[in-house]
């Protein structure tokens, strides 16, 4: 095989490997199954056209991918149309995993967070990653991490709060 083809079949093998974990990524991030998806093929696009530079586990690399694509897609929608939470509610990803959902409730307020709040939450709290990492995936510093994630966690207590009562 010539280097093309060893390029096209590592990265297909990468993709099989990793392509359910970022459209659960995605759909945390965008609240809809099938934005995930189109989410993540276009990330996945986009990384192919890189993929012999990126040293190392490409995982960051394609993180980044799918903020920075779904940043694109959100000022582009922001402009022409509102979506309100309870769209984004609606639609649930059948093939989720139980601990994507294990609390309905919590899902439909981090769903009604705003969009870097959201990104925040998702990144450190699911992708598990440290407030430094998250800080270079969202391109900010840590302290807007730390800020945002405040303010998220705080959010979601109070609401939690709300529907308990």
């Amino acid at each position: 095989m010539g280097e093309h083809e060893d390029r096209d079949a590592d990265f297909t093998a990468y993709v099989r490997a990793r392509q359910r974990h970022f459209v659960r990524f995605a759909y945390l991030l965008t609240g809809d199954p099938y934005s995930a998806e189109d989410l993540v093929q276009s990330a996945f696009a986009k990384v192919y056209r890189k993929w012999t530079s990126i040293n190392g586990s490409p995982d960051a690399y394609v993180r980044t991918a799918i903020i920075n694509e779904h940043r694109s897609w959100w000022r582009r929608t922001w402009r022409h149309k509102e979506v309100t939470s309870s769209e984004l509610v609606a639609h649930r990803d059948p093939e989720a995993p139980a601990d994507t959902h294990a609390d309905g409730d919590l899902w439909a307020q981090i769903v009604t967070l705003p969009r870097q709040q959201r990104a925040v939450i998702v990144l450190r709290y699911y992708e598990d990653l440290t407030e430094a990492q998250t800080a270079a995936v969202l391109g900010c510093t840590v302290g807007t991490v730390k800020s945002h994630a405040s303010r998220a966690l705080t959010a979601l207590r109070v609401q939690m709060l709300e529907v308990t009562a």
